[in-house]
């Protein structure tokens, strides 16, 4: 764990003379000083805030994956989802061509009901799993594209479009960035031939997920803007499906103005999609289905108020509004959710000083969504520092008790 520091530092430092960049020009564009970029170099810093970790790739002109190592060294076993990936990236390149299908496709009423079981995946953070159901469904849906018309034929690209979501958050948590960017691409053409006035916010959603690799924060505000005005009429009248779209990326742009240091519009952000979020409680229609997979609640608004406050550096506001925070709140949140949830409380503690508490926190997060948290590059910063701390605590008490033992005398 201790070397996987090191080589990070290593990159960073390979990347930065291939650009023939001197640290003094490196610290500039990070706003650091050139001592902080030597010891990152060294591998004495970790890049334990994913703003951070993204800057440092964009000053570097690399992808941040290239600078941690993803996707991580795992066992044959493990590494079998890169097959099913491949097969998901050779249906989206050929997206605009007739699909190889057997007989005839089911109807976008069936297809929805599959992406129910993709929706029960999702929540779990089985990731793996969701990448071998894809290929098939996207083979499927664009078959009915093919054959249908009028709306069952929109309804078709719709499905699409959600696949393209499920492929893309998949590809996110298990480090494919081909497989990210064109899952996006792709979602954003599905999205305008479908007749969901909401699943092009959708896509612009993902398109802001991307935006934070290369640390574009303004950008990132200002295209979730965009699609805020696309759905807003919708969330004016209440809406469901439009007034989740509405918070959830109220909650993009929180994140994406915290990181870029604009912790008052982070917080303006919060309120509003706390506000959508009670908007959402008092609807009393018939059960909607959340056919665009956004997983928003009062839960998910606190969780996201905890991650901005520490995107921000403020681990004792992010322990506060924890302790605020209702526990049924968080445990109704699927366990994608609730183990980023313990993975950032983690970093609170380790910054507050408790590596006890840290660890702990480490291990619900690993216990509810393993897959997930052992493929994170935050995880395993914030492990790595547990780790580092504990030897050198380890190290200065033998160092004590060997001076009062005189072993060196």
């Amino acid at each position: 764990m201790l070397e996987e520091a090191e080589e990070i530092g290593r990159r960073a430092r390979r990347a930065r003379l291939r650009l023939g960049m001197p640290q003094a020009d490196l610290a500039a564009a990070l706003g650091k000083t050139q001592g902080w970029v030597s010891k990152m170099e060294r591998g004495l810093i970790e890049l334990d805030r994913v703003g951070l970790l993204n800057l440092v790739a964009s000053a570097l002109h690399i992808h941040p994956n290239d600078l941690i190592g993803r996707p991580y060294n795992s066992s044959p076993s493990e590494n079998q989802w890169q097959v099913a990936a491949a097969s998901i990236l050779r249906e989206l390149r050929r997206y605009d061509l007739a699909p190889v299908f057997e007989g005839p496709p089911r109807t976008s009423v069936q297809l929805w009901q599959e992406t129910t079981r993709l929706h029960r995946l999702r929540d779990a953070a089985a990731n793996v799993a969701i990448m071998q159901v894809l290929p098939d469904l996207f083979r499927e849906a664009r078959a009915l594209a093919e054959v249908a018309t009028g709306h069952e034929r929109e309804e078709a690209f719709a499905v699409y479009t959600v696949c393209c979501k499920f492929a893309h958050t998949a590809a996110h948590a298990l480090g494919h960035p081909e497989l990210v960017a064109m899952a996006c691409e792709r979602a954003a053409w599905a999205a305008r031939l479908s007749s969901d006035a909401v699943m092009p916010a959708v896509a612009d959603w993902m398109r802001v997920w991307d935006m934070w690799a290369t640390a574009d924060w303004t950008d990132a505000v200002a295209l979730s803007d965009k699609a805020l005005r696309s759905v807003q009429q919708g969330y004016e009248r209440g809406e469901p499906l439009a007034v989740r779209a509405w918070g959830s990326l109220q909650l993009r742009a929180a994140v994406s103005a915290a990181r870029a240091g604009s912790g008052a519009e982070a917080e303006d952000r919060i309120e509003h999609a706390r506000t959508a979020a009670e908007r959402l409680g008092r609807y009393a229609g018939p059960p909607v289905y959340d056919r665009h997979s956004l997983t928003f609640s009062p839960g998910n608004v606190q969780i996201h108020a905890i991650s901005v406050a520490l995107e921000l550096r403020e681990q004792r506001k992010a322990l506060a509004i924890n302790r605020r925070t209702s526990p049924e709140l968080v445990a109704a949140l699927p366990n994608s959710r609730r183990s980023h949830h313990h993975m950032d409380l983690a970093r609170a503690w380790l910054w507050d000083g408790n590596r006890d508490k840290a660890l702990r926190e480490l291990e619900t997060a690993e216990r509810t969504a393993p897959q997930l948290i052992r493929n994170h590059p935050i995880a395993r910063s914030t492990l790595r520092s547990i780790v580092y701390a504990e030897r050198a605590g380890t190290r200065e008490k033998l160092r004590r008790m060997s001076d009062r033992f005189h072993l060196d005398g």
